[in-house]
């Protein structure tokens, strides 16, 4: 007996047309889940071929059915095939209008199962039919937008930036050819707040510092964020026996994973940028939107994505500051469980707890803990020769010209160095 394998979130095995309702469940299920499916009929569950009986009007009976029980309306290609020597129909459906319903109710599909929509889930579904990728669609609220910050970060990541097209083929533009929201995140300046607020202790009671990154393009603030943090990652050295031991104060990595999934998934229409908040225990990254309908917490917590921002997300991945295989999640869940995320309806809240207690705020608060240990490396270069080149700083601090390059105009952007002189013969002035 051939065996057709196994049922997936795809494909679904039905033993006769006895069984056509659950069939179109099925098939409505995989339109919403995946906007694709296959139905066999005269397959059993396990895959087994066991062949359908087919009569004068059977295709025709379940083209019928599908159109009157499975809203909106779709248009399945069914097609019978023979295989060991049996007859099987073959149901092949695509649809992108969901939510898809079948006789009048809303179902997804799990692995192999269908499941009855709850009337949350079902809201959540047809909302974001109605927002998906919407910050491509609203018009930015200014649109007197420059964007040299943006492609100075395509030019560096290797691509083409043809100035004429750039606005166009970047998705930066709505449908009457205005800058979007997506532009206006991206563009040299904007109003958008991106706030790292340091507090005294494990509670909100008191702030130590809120910094402010943003008002400028997304993605030098996202960066002014993760430079903070590594700035504050403290080492704390335990001299052992015959080894000495060195425990960072969190998981960069997983920070980082964390921070860019919450720039890139959180509902910007809605008005609430991400925010990263730091107690004495632990770090608190907070992004607007719970999880899709279609993404349960299982899948969520195995690494699939269901992007709300499409066009953000393939500029993210162009600039290789998302990558596609979706381990930030699992990474996060092998450092610190399950438990690190708070998924609620409208929020997710990812907590990085602390390996140890953090510096008191009297050793935090000053003007050196928003330097990473490359802009110190640069500055005391700097300070012992005013005149040093950049290709002597790269000599000396053992970084590339580009991050060179970066890391000063970084410490320009915070008001603390200066050049002066031209380029040849100017000195570095540190504020």
């Amino acid at each position: 007996m051939v065996n057709m394998g196994t049922e997936t979130e795809k494909l679904e095995f039905k033993k006769t047309t006895g069984e056509l309702r659950e069939g179109l469940v099925s098939l409505a299920s995989m339109l919403n889940k995946n906007g694709y499916g296959i139905l066999y009929f005269g397959v059993k569950d396990n895959g087994d071929v066991i062949g359908q009986r087919l009569g004068n009007r059977t295709l025709r009976e379940i083209s019928q059915a599908i159109a009157n029980h499975i809203k909106p309306q779709v248009i399945p290609e069914i097609t019978t095939e023979l295989v060991d020597e049996k007859n099987i129909i073959k149901v092949e459906i695509r649809g992108s209008d969901r939510p898809y319903s079948a006789y009048g109710r809303y179902y997804m599909r799990s692995a192999d199962e269908d499941r009855e929509l709850t009337p949350t889930a079902l809201k959540r579904l047809m909302n974001e039919k109605e927002y998906a990728d919407r910050i491509v669609d609203i018009p930015a609220p200014v649109q007197d937008l420059s964007f040299a910050k943006l492609k100075i970060a395509f030019v560096t990541a290797g691509l083409t930036v043809d100035q004429k097209t750039f606005d166009s083929n970047a998705g930066l533009l709505t449908k009457n050819g205005e800058y979007n929201l997506m532009a206006y995140l991206l563009a040299d300046e904007n109003d958008i707040s991106i706030k790292v607020v340091v507090f005294a202790g494990k509670d909100k009671t008191r702030i130590i510092r809120r910094n402010e990154y943003g008002g400028t393009c997304l993605i030098t603030a996202m960066d002014r964020v993760t430079d903070y943090m590594e700035s504050i990652n403290d080492t704390k050295v335990t001299m052992g026996t015959h080894k000495r031991y060195e425990e960072k104060l969190f998981d960069m990595a997983s920070f980082k994973e964390a921070w860019q999934n919450a720039c890139l998934h959180t509902r910007w229409d809605k008005g609430n940028p991400p925010a990263v908040y730091v107690f004495s225990d632990r770090i608190e990254i907070i992004s607007t939107g719970g999880l899709p309908a279609d993404l349960d917490r299982d899948e969520f917590y195995k690494g699939i994505s269901r992007p709300v921002n499409i066009k953000m997300q393939k500029i993210f991945g162009q600039l290789g500051i998302v990558e596609q295989t979706g381990h930030g999640v699992p990474l996060i869940i092998s450092n610190y469980g399950k438990q690190a995320f708070d998924v609620m309806e409208n929020f997710i809240n990812v907590t990085i707890p602390f390996s140890f207690e953090r510096k008191t705020s009297e050793e935090i608060d000053n003007d050196t803990a928003e330097l990473i240990p490359a802009e110190r490396a640069v500055i005391e270069n700097m300070g012992r020769d005013p005149k040093i080149t950049i290709k002597e700083l790269v000599r000396d601090t053992g970084y590339s010209d580009s991050y060179i390059r970066k890391l000063i105009s970084g410490l320009k952007d915070k008001n603390m160095l200066v050049r002066e002189g031209s380029r040849k013969t100017g000195t570095w002035i540190l504020k």
